[in-house]
């Protein structure tokens, strides 16, 4: 997996098959173990073959090391899922189960629970119980449950199955990713626009991250004081003088900016994007004595205030930071989502179209 550059690990998936614990003369159980495990599997494998971390790499998926009929079972999934960092669960079944003996109970995850639609014991039942006992208990779960009778033994999963899974899991694992991570405003409210005023509460509450804030002139500070990466800078320069033109100049004659002013506003804009990029992620490479800012802020979007202030005096960073991806990196690379005026719901919708 390439390395993230963010701190905490990717959320993983995990596939609990639940089947009907019952045993005896008739063997209730048995009879169902290929087909439960089987639906197990064909989920791991639509997740893994349609789903990716926002640094492009396959989603991780594991699954139970047996089917879950009873508690301890439950509690042995539950244990080898907390050791291999597991976020999101898909519980899966064609049958009737023990409803709160299988259920997933561990309050952190985020779960939901696939039910079969098949010509015996459809695990429609199953899922209406369950979903109402996560009710019951306060741990929320999406239902998943195809619209046509399939036959019992029918391993493919129907398009309309497909879509609800991939759905479940594509927001799921945007959610899992963004939990701990920071948003990163930069400077404050734009112009009075009401996007750019910060509900901390919200981050916090209902995304699970934490709101970070830096003043807009600690990027001058840096300017002034050379704290940043000089070489990761001519790099981004020469990338970006071959690459982003320069439009015409319609401002009057007399406030036109001479082609020497505007070489070195172009310097500046694109050592900006460098330095927030820092701000965001940190950088092992800055100049000894710099400890504290190569360390950063964790953050999977920021937002810079720009207007009206810092815009009357120096140049606006319109930069989105996707060209330093390109210019810095090779290969595949997280996008740095940062917004310009601090429009934060800019950012949280664009984080959440890079999970694909």
């Amino acid at each position: 997996m390439a390395e993230s550059r963010l701190i905490g690990a990717y959320p993983v998936i995990g596939i609990r098959p639940t089947i009907d614990g019952r045993r005896g003369a008739l063997d209730v159980r048995g009879s169902l173990e290929e087909q439960t495990m089987n639906m197990a599997k064909s989920a791991a494998k639509l997740f893994e073959e349609n789903l990716r971390y926002s640094n492009g790499e396959p989603v991780k998926v594991v699954i139970a090391d047996s089917t879950i009929g009873r508690v301890g079972e439950s509690a042995a999934c539950a244990d080898k899922f907390r050791r291999e960092g597991v976020d999101i669960t898909v519980t899966v079944t064609p049958c009737w189960c023990y409803g709160s003996e299988t259920m997933d109970m561990d309050p952190q995850t985020i779960k939901a629970v696939w039910g079969f639609n098949g010509t015996e014991r459809p695990g429609a039942v199953y899922l209406a119980s369950v979903l109402a006992t996560h009710a019951q208990k306060g741990l929320p779960a999406f239902g998943i449950y195809g619209h046509d009778v399939v036959d019992a033994d029918d391993s493919e999963i129907g398009e309309d199955i497909k879509e609800k899974l991939l759905r479940f899991g594509r927001a799921a694992v945007a959610a899992a990713s963004m939990r701990g991570k920071s948003y990163l405003q930069i400077g404050s409210i734009c112009m009075g626009i009401g996007g750019s005023i910060i509900d901390s509460d919200f981050i916090e509450s209902y995304l699970g991250m934490r709101v970070e804030s830096v003043d807009e002139v600690e990027i001058i500070r840096r300017m002034t004081e050379g704290i940043y990466d000089e070489a990761e800078f001519q790099k981004a320069l020469a990338w970006a003088k071959e690459k982003c033109t320069i439009g015409f100049d319609k401002n009057p004659d007399e406030l036109k900016m001479s082609e020497e002013k505007k070489a070195e506003q172009f310097e500046f804009v694109v050592k900006m994007a460098v330095i927030i990029k820092d701000l965001m992620n940190g950088n092992k490479n800055l100049p000894e004595g710099c400890e504290e800012e190569a360390v950063g802020h964790n953050a999977i979007a920021a937002g810079f205030q720009g207007q009206r202030q810092w815009t009357d005096f120096y140049p606006e960073q319109f930069f989105r930071l996707e060209w330093s991806k390109r210019a810095i990196h090779s290969g595949n690379r997280e996008r740095r989502i940062k917004r310009t005026w601090n429009v934060v719901h800019e950012a949280f919708d664009k984080q959440s179209s890079d999970f694909c």
